[in-house]
């Protein structure tokens, strides 16, 4: 049950109504995190920014995803992990992908890497170990890929503890429970 006050578009006004009518153009809909982000235009300005710097960097849609997943579901955010999840399957991210992502990892070895890299960072609260560093980079991710990484895990940390807080109501289809991957035959 929402804690904060998830703001209408309609009802809104000023910067926040500016700002929900910007994400209703954009997304089609006003999900209920930016509704209730709207009580601060700053904090929803702020969301908005970030959120769109970083579509504009160097990692695809979909390795993007696959942080948000593995970053909501180990910080337990059950409005991230179902957003990010229909998002994911938008972009066209497999169920498997987005489990795996959830369990923080990938098949692909080099999404893999950075699922791990940017769990490592969020464990360590930036403070990986320059082994870290370098396995991710003989993944084949430079200081960019690595730099943004650790922006989205902040982005992620941010709209996780914030619908934690809000208690965001769920306006995305709620996330399956979490199943291990199968195990291989060897």
């Amino acid at each position: 049950m929402a804690r904060l006050t998830q703001i209408s578009p309609k009802a809104a006004t000023g910067r926040a109504r500016e700002l929900l009518d910007m994400v209703e153009v954009k997304l089609g809909l006003v999900p209920n995190m930016t509704r209730a982000m709207a009580n601060s235009p700053a904090v929803l300005d702020g969301y908005l920014q970030l959120s769109g710097a970083l579509g504009r960097g160097v990692l695809p849609a979909g390795l993007r995803e696959q942080l948000a997943l593995a970053v909501a579901q180990a910080n337990g955010c059950d409005y991230c992990v179902a957003a990010h999840s229909a998002v994911g399957r938008m972009i066209g991210l497999t169920s498997e992908q987005i489990r795996d992502s959830r369990l923080g990892t990938a098949v692909d070895p080099k999404a893999d890497a950075l699922v791990r890299f940017a769990l490592k960072v969020l464990d360590a609260r930036g403070g990986v170990a320059d082994a870290d560093l370098e396995e991710v980079r003989r993944a084949g991710f430079d200081d960019a890929a690595i730099a943004e990484a650790a922006a989205n895990v902040a982005l992620h940390v941010l709209t996780n503890y914030f619908n934690r807080l809000a208690g965001t109501d769920l306006d995305f289809p709620p996330a399956p429970a979490l199943e291990p991957a199968p195990a291989t035959a060897s």
